[in-house]
């Protein structure tokens, strides 16, 4: 039905229906990036969680080369308008809008940003959906959103300090309880150095039927 590959951090690659979605394309400088930004295939859409470096990172210059859409919470994308991606689409938490045959849900991330609010993003082509949480704090609304959008493979981050560490990250796993969940934003430098295998065994605790998969950056998972 799909594919998720992790290209490290908080970067992602999923293809659903033929369609080849990047989410938080952070590869320049990224110490886990396991391709350069030349070796990156071009995506047909972007989706861009919030504007902190390790997020937004190369979207402008990616869109601007292979004139993907970029979708972002509405100041974000007007931002990126500005700066010279052309095809750009603003929306708002709760919201959802259809691209290239996708529907892509926007929901709540607690953290921060200097343009708009964090958001999520849950994508789904009516057989599949994966949920990119961004970076956030635990919160309970999301429950709400997978009642009306179960998810298939979450993408959670575990690195503690700016999101959620092992524990809190399994807690909420709970609160939705996804087919399967992979860990993200931990790792990359010394501040979120956190081990997966704690998350793996917390969230047989409180979704044991969810299935954790741990990537190695450049690795993907087929659903």
């Amino acid at each position: 039905m799909g594919r998720v590959k992790w290209l490290g951090h908080a970067t992602f690659e999923v293809e659903l229906s033929g369609r080849r979605v990047l989410i938080d394309p952070w590869i320049r400088g990224n110490p886990k990036a396991p391709c350069s930004l030349e070796e990156l295939p071009a995506p047909d859409i972007i989706l861009v969680t919030h504007d902190h470096s390790d997020h937004i990172g190369d979207c402008i210059e990616i869109a601007k080369r292979h004139g993907s859409t970029v979708v972002a919470i509405y100041e974000l994308s007007n931002f990126v308008k500005e700066r010279g991606a052309t095809k750009v689409i603003g929306m708002n938490v709760g919201g959802s809008v259809e691209v290239e045959g996708l529907k892509i849900v926007m929901t709540p991330a607690y953290h921060s940003s200097e343009h708009g609010q964090p958001a999520g993003f849950i994508v789904m082509n009516g057989k599949a959906s994966v949920y990119h949480a961004g970076d956030t704090a635990l919160f309970s609304d999301i429950r709400y959103f997978a009642e009306l959008y179960p998810i298939t493979v979450a993408l959670i981050p575990i690195g503690g300090l700016f999101t959620m560490d092992p524990p809190q990250a399994a807690r909420f796993v709970g609160l939705f309880k996804p087919k399967v969940s992979i860990p993200m934003h931990y790792g990359t430098f010394p501040l979120i150095d956190k081990d997966p295998n704690e998350f793996k065994e917390a969230v047989k605790r409180h979704s044991p039927d969810t299935e954790v998969v741990i990537l190695e950056p450049g690795e993907s998972y087929e659903f």
